[in-house]
């Protein structure tokens, strides 16, 4: 086990939709990333944020989930870890979640827990709530995940 813990934090422009490019992203942060042990990215950057009713198609669902179970064997290279962002479905339940993809596997599935419903925002209407999200190990250390309104609420 290391005493260090090299985080690349990843600042993409997704564009809502383009699962593909999207991905080419993800893969260009992972690779600039360098010696990093993690890179993580943001809310639903797989889809594009906001996506909107986008998700609520089932096949832009399985679509997208297809494209990261097809990217998550590349994480398999020794290369840093990825945490991102993505609709999912968890238990029947089409949820906003992160990542962690590490290895050539889905190491932690981690579920926003307060979906806020004001402004331009409705996501009450579009992902089910997870729990009170929990720390997730990686490497030896002990991550807090928590997306977006998950960092504002007690």
């Amino acid at each position: 086990m290391s005493d260090r813990l090299a985080v690349a934090l990843a600042q993409v422009n997704p564009v809502v939709g383009d699962i593909d490019g999207n991905l080419d992203l993800i893969r260009r942060a992972r690779h600039d990333a360098g010696d990093a042990d993690l890179v993580v990215l943001g809310e639903l950057v797989v889809a594009g944020y906001p996506p909107e009713d986008l998700v609520l198609k089932r096949q832009f669902q399985d679509r997208l989930r297809r494209a990261v179970e097809a990217f998550v064997p590349e994480t398999a290279d020794g290369g840093p870890a990825v945490l991102l962002g993505a609709p999912w479905r968890v238990e029947g339940a089409l949820r906003n979640v992160a990542l962690l993809i590490e290895g050539g596997a889905i190491r932690a599935v981690v579920l926003k827990h307060d979906l806020p419903n004001y402004g331009v925002f409705d996501e009450k209407r579009v992902f089910a709530p997870g729990p009170l999200p929990r720390p997730i190990s990686f490497r030896g250390a002990r991550l807090g995940v928590l997306i977006c309104e998950d960092m504002w609420s007690p």
